[in-house]
């Protein structure tokens, strides 16, 4: 073979060759594609709160409150929820729950969690946040679903100072016809509360992470 049609013939297979590492590599990418969406999808994780004025379904963050999230998934599959109840109701302002029983005796929790309010979420209508005392890291298993805009819980950061909020972790995806239900009951004194307490027991019945 003359030389220089060995050289052409040597190319031609070396641009083969590319060609063919080359689609190789985009079916790869084709077929991972899928994966990395179902990725996605997993960063949402689904509770149902069955209570005794019907179901509300939350939707948790994962990707913004990952310890939030972790924390209310561990009391949900522990089954702390389950026969507790919502114990402060603010019409206008927000319902809280996961704290007391029907007795009105406060449950015991585990050790309190940090604090996710700069994690960029606000607490507008809808939104599910964690309950706390004043000092930022003491939210432990109480949690509130807010019935109205209340941007003046959420995290500020005044001149490299931080101002902590309160924690949103998910929003309720169905059952805003129930919060709106619960949070016009009648409230007055009950139990340890001398205000603010439903005057008909809300009763969380079941809490269970949806598969």
């Amino acid at each position: 073979m003359p030389r220089f049609l060995f050289i052409l013939a040597r190319a031609f297979a070396l641009a083969l060759a590319w060609a063919s590492l080359f689609s190789a590599a985009a079916w790869a990418q084709d077929e991972a594609a899928p994966e990395e969406s179902n990725e996605q999808e997993n960063n949402v994780v689904t509770v149902i709160l069955k209570t005794n004025m019907g179901d509300i379904t939350l939707e948790l963050d994962t990707d913004k409150a990952p310890i939030s999230v972790e924390n209310f998934v561990r009391y949900v599959n522990d089954g702390f929820y389950d026969g507790t109840i919502f114990h402060r109701v603010i019409n206008g302002f927000m319902i809280q729950g996961g704290g007391f029983t029907t007795d009105m005796e406060k449950k015991d929790t585990r050790a309190p969690i940090k604090n996710e309010s700069d994690n960029g979420l606000s607490n507008a209508n809808g939104t599910i946040s964690m309950a706390r005392l004043p000092q930022p890291d003491t939210a432990t298993a109480q949690f509130f679903i807010n019935t109205n805009d209340n941007t003046r819980l959420d995290f500020v950061n005044l001149a490299g100072t931080p101002k902590w909020g309160y924690a949103v972790f998910g929003k309720v995806t169905d059952g805003m016809g129930v919060v709106d239900g619960i949070r016009s009951v009648p409230t007055g004194p009950m139990g340890p509360f001398s205000t603010d307490a439903p005057q008909q027991m809300v009763i969380i019945e079941t809490a269970r992470v949806v598969e």
